[in-house]
């Protein structure tokens, strides 16, 4: 949140990108998260646009190639049930960008 308050500078802030890697998340709850965190800021009520983006894994045992869609995958080939996998992918959360209007907080 901070991030984006700076940017921000003291506009309103109207819409927030913020990209997920790693293991599935609960789209909803990352929302309201965010939105309990902006309350009393100038992101307050802003759109919240998440952009999903999976781990994936591969399976050495039977090839198979797959995006995380759960904690479980992460573990074992959710196809043969093989240990022998590894696992791919950026677990970083970005804020990609904001939106912001025109005119500062309490300025007019």
């Amino acid at each position: 949140m901070a991030a984006a308050v700076r940017r921000a500078a003291g506009r309103r802030v109207t819409g927030l990108r913020v990209r997920i890697g790693g293991h599935a998340v609960d789209r909803d709850v990352v929302t309201q998260g965010i939105q309990v965190a902006a309350a009393g800021t100038v992101i307050a009520d802003a759109a919240v646009d998440l952009v999903l983006d999976p781990m994936t894994v591969q399976c050495h045992d039977c090839g198979r190639n797959a995006r995380v869609d759960d904690h479980l995958a992460m573990v074992a080939c959710s196809g043969c049930g093989g240990i022998d996998i590894e696992v791919s992918g950026d677990d970083d959360v970005v804020l990609e960008s904001i939106t912001v209007d025109s005119v500062e907080v309490g300025a007019v």
